[in-house]
């Protein structure tokens, strides 16, 4: 019954929007929407980084704006914690009114291109291009609406949709990347087609110290050597910690175990003591996060065991092309 409501409420708004009766708000800069049709765990945050990295490239100066969904005490929230750390020197606003933080972005700090975070449903922001992700692990959020499932929306409302990037793609097989298109193809047939990975490039510390992931895990074989039963601790309030999980596997470091927390789980320092205790309990040697993790742990709650972050970087496996052109289009357009 609830998510039948909330399909309704959905399908109201939108219908607004298509009709006009609800205005888009155009920015005086190209906009480039980053979203997704399920809550949380697709992979935005890096992917926003790889979408700067690539503007930077061009020659363009691009700025972000999101929602600031909850802030953190010392101010900005996990996400803008982590963008700053990945993005370093990009300008980042953060409001509820994102037609007022692109004009803002764009008026102040001179940004020429916009990446509105996680602004697909946002649409009284007036978007020049619209990227959707899909998570490959869970890409239908269990073929519900919220609150039953975790789809925002129905999966019809792809066809908004200019590129829709599969992400994870790599850690499923050809048969499942198939269906998954075949949906989407279903839906949108003009929208331009991406995969991506997630691929593991560092570890870091609340210092910022970076170590290789094949250096950690030495490390690491060296003292399970000693210690037979030993491992790593792995932890995060994150979407999709099985997605966590799965790229932690892949870079080939040792877990002996995942605590999952809720996703954006504000952390407390009886969170650490319990993940430590844990880890004890275990053998673990070190605690292993996310970097949107570890951006929200205060270094004085941390005792003798270390923690890290996987610090992973997103790179397009399928469709370059694609994107490349669909970017290239919108940023060549005259400011309005």
């Amino acid at each position: 019954m609830a998510s039948w409501v909330y399909r309704c409420g959905v399908a109201f708004r939108n219908m607004l929007f298509d009709l006009g009766l609800k205005q888009s708000h155009a920015s005086p800069v190209p906009v480039i929407s980053v979203g997704n049709l399920t809550t949380g765990g697709t992979g935005k945050t890096p992917v926003v980084a790889m979408l700067v990295r690539i503007l930077k490239e061009a020659g363009h100066r691009p700025g972000i704006i999101s929602r600031g969904y909850r802030e953190l005490a010392e101010g900005g929230n996990d996400e803008a914690r982590v963008l700053e750390l990945l993005c370093p020197g990009t300008p980042h606003v953060q409001s509820r009114d994102r037609v007022a933080a692109a004009h803002k972005v764009a008026a102040n700090d001179g940004c020429t291109v916009i990446i509105a975070d996680d602004a697909f449903q946002h649409r009284r922001l007036k978007r020049d291009l619209d990227i959707v992700l899909i998570d490959a692990l869970n890409p239908w959020g269990h073929d519900a609406l919220l609150p039953r499932g975790l789809l925002r929306e129905p999966v019809s409302g792809l066809r908004r949709a200019d590129v829709v990037m599969l992400t994870r793609a790599d850690l499923i097989d050809e048969a499942a990347r198939k269906a998954i298109w075949k949906i989407v193809e279903r839906n949108n047939q003009a929208a331009a087609r991406v995969e991506v990975s997630f691929d593991p490039t560092t570890l870091v510390d609340k210092s910022g110290n970076h170590t290789g992931v094949a250096e950690f895990t030495a490390e690491h074989d060296s003292v399970a050597d000693s210690k037979p039963d030993s491992g790593i601790l792995a932890f995060c309030g994150i979407g999709n910690p099985d997605g966590f999980r799965k790229t932690l596997k892949s870079a080939e470091v040792p877990i002996v175990d995942l605590v999952a927390f809720p996703d954006h789980h504000h952390y407390d320092q009886s969170d650490i003591q319990q993940l430590t205790a844990i880890a004890e309990k275990l053998g673990a040697t070190a605690l292993i996060t996310t970097l949107k993790d570890l951006v929200k742990i205060e270094p004085d709650w941390v005792g003798s065991v270390s923690v890290v972050a996987l610090n992973i970087e997103a790179r397009v496996t399928s469709g370059n092309e694609s994107l490349a052109d669909a970017i290239s289009k919108i940023t060549q357009r005259p400011n309005r």
